[in-house]
């Protein structure tokens, strides 16, 4: 089985930061691939030690991303 998840990656110093604002879960690494494999393997992780009751607690089904306009004077 697989599941659909939101991975945020933002440039953070010398390395790249991972999120998963679902489940607020973060990792990182050196390139934006890495922090991406390393979030998607701290994901597995939880999935294989959470019980069910943790993963319903955790998840945060209304996150939304999206853009906005902001006047800058």
């Amino acid at each position: 089985m697989t599941r659909q998840h939101t991975a945020i990656i933002e440039r953070e110093g010398d390395g790249y930061v991972a999120l998963c604002p679902e489940l607020d879960i973060a990792s990182q690494g050196d390139t934006i691939e890495s922090a991406r494999e390393n979030l998607r393997e701290a994901l597995e992780l939880f999935f294989e030690s959470a019980s069910s009751e943790e993963i319903e607690t955790r998840l945060n089904r209304n996150v939304y991303i999206t853009q906005i306009e902001v006047a800058v004077a």
